[in-house]
């Protein structure tokens, strides 16, 4: 049906064109001079990449700039519990090695001269492992973490007072 349509409309057309046509067949035709076609417009130029004035951030860079004298982490007398107080230094350092997969930190346990010397190794290395466990729940890698123990052996600072041992029952946190 609509093709049907479509070839009487086709017809239709036709034939009106062809009674409108005032050409007379004795008449010479026009003859189209051949001009030169005109020259294509040259295609438009894209716009040169404007210039912003977003700087390029180095994450890598800042974090190492911020960890750079924050590398230890202290404790409470015969404690491995890592104090709220330093919880932004592990965060730091977390996003740090999140940040960069190819890093990867030694924990280094101590304790102050009080108690045995197996004790003191132990006790230190529950201090370095607790720091690994808060930065692996932090989605650090496990073998982005090492923790190792010096118990006693390595005091930061000498003498037998409080102010002594706490500087002393502490986790570094070194670069390997």
């Amino acid at each position: 049906m609509k093709l049907t349509r479509y070839a009487l409309t086709l017809i239709a057309a036709a034939a009106l064109a062809g009674c409108g046509s005032t050409t007379k067949l004795d008449a010479p035709a026009p003859v189209a001079t051949a001009e030169p076609a005109p020259a294509p417009a040259p295609a438009p130029q894209p716009p040169a990449p404007a210039q912003t004035a977003v700087k390029t951030v180095d994450l890598d860079a800042q974090y190492t700039e911020q960890v750079r004298d924050k590398r230890v982490v202290y404790f409470d007398f015969d404690s491995d519990v890592v104090k709220e107080e330093f919880r932004p230094l592990v965060d730091l350092h977390a996003k740090r090695l999140n940040n960069n997969k190819k890093l990867a930190l030694t924990l280094e346990g101590h304790t102050d001269e009080r108690g045995g010397r197996e004790y003191n190794l132990a006790l230190g290395q529950r201090r370095a492992e607790a720091v690994a466990k808060s930065l692996t729940l932090l989605g650090v890698a496990g073998t982005q973490v090492e923790a190792v123990s010096f118990g006693k052996e390595r005091p930061a600072a000498q003498g037998s007072n409080e102010e002594a041992w706490s500087k002393n029952r502490r986790v570094e946190l070194k670069d390997k």
